[in-house]
């Protein structure tokens, strides 16, 4: 099974219709409306993108894409 960091599953579950196939449909797509400039949000959607696509729809359906957009804040009060 493919390892997600908390930063992909926070992407993939925003962008995810419920499929692996329609996922990486929308993030081809987003990644099409992307400016140049935004270097990081475009490493991070080929990273999902090339994960996705090595893994089978049942290793997706497996998955828990619920975002945890407070993760780095919760790791520093954790230290």
């Amino acid at each position: 099974m493919m390892h997600f960091t908390q930063d992909e599953i926070n992407l993939m579950a925003i962008y995810t219709p419920g499929s692996r196939d329609g996922l990486i449909a929308e993030l081809t797509e987003m990644r099409t409306h992307l400016e140049p400039d935004e270097t990081e949000l475009r490493e991070l959607t080929n990273s999902v993108l090339k994960k996705l696509s090595e893994m089978t729809d049942a290793e997706f359906d497996t998955l828990d894409l619920i975002p945890d957009f407070d993760f780095e804040e919760t790791e520093d009060s954790d230290a």
